[in-house]
């Protein structure tokens, strides 16, 4: 298999994604790791960022909410190597109108090999990993140079 590489510095760039139903959850979360996320750098979509900045005194950069294109916002950071890590609670038992968009994030921080939290369990082994204040290399799944190496389809299997 092909890699590349991305480095995560010792201050991670971190996104902070809840749905409504887990908000306090994480805002919860949140206040208990205040002094160890306050070493690094805070991303969040604009509900969940000007909560956590409201009740918590965090400094976070925030993106539209999710519904009107917030997701796709980090989405788009992560692939530009802009997040490291990815803090997502959300509700797998409520429907959402932007479920399209939490699919692509949370596939395109798989593509991009970002640590994902997606509920307070997984959260607190993550942060508390001791890779969290060291320098990390992420290795990549080379998709280019795969596709790259394979030999052209014939006009018979192309899709059109």
């Amino acid at each position: 298999m092909a890699y590349a590489k991305i480095s995560m510095g010792k201050r991670k760039k971190i996104a902070l994604i809840a749905h409504d139903n887990k908000k306090r959850d994480l805002l919860e979360w949140v206040e208990f790791n205040k002094d160890l996320l306050a070493q690094h750098e805070l991303f969040a979509t604009k509900g969940t960022g000007s909560m956590i900045e409201r009740e918590v005194g965090l400094e976070i950069t925030c993106f539209e909410s999710g519904p009107l294109g917030g997701d796709q916002q980090v989405g788009a950071k992560i692939a530009a190597g802009e997040i490291d890590f990815l803090i997502f609670f959300w509700d797998p038992l409520e429907p959402h109108p932007h479920d399209p968009d939490v699919k692509a994030l949370l596939r395109i921080a798989v593509v991009w090999n970002v640590p994902v939290a997606c509920n307070r369990a997984s959260a607190d082994f993550m942060i508390s990993s001791p890779l969290m204040s060291q320098d990390y290399e992420r290795l990549l799944t080379d998709y280019a140079r795969i596709e790259a190496s394979r030999p052209p389809k014939s006009p018979e299997t192309s899709e059109v």
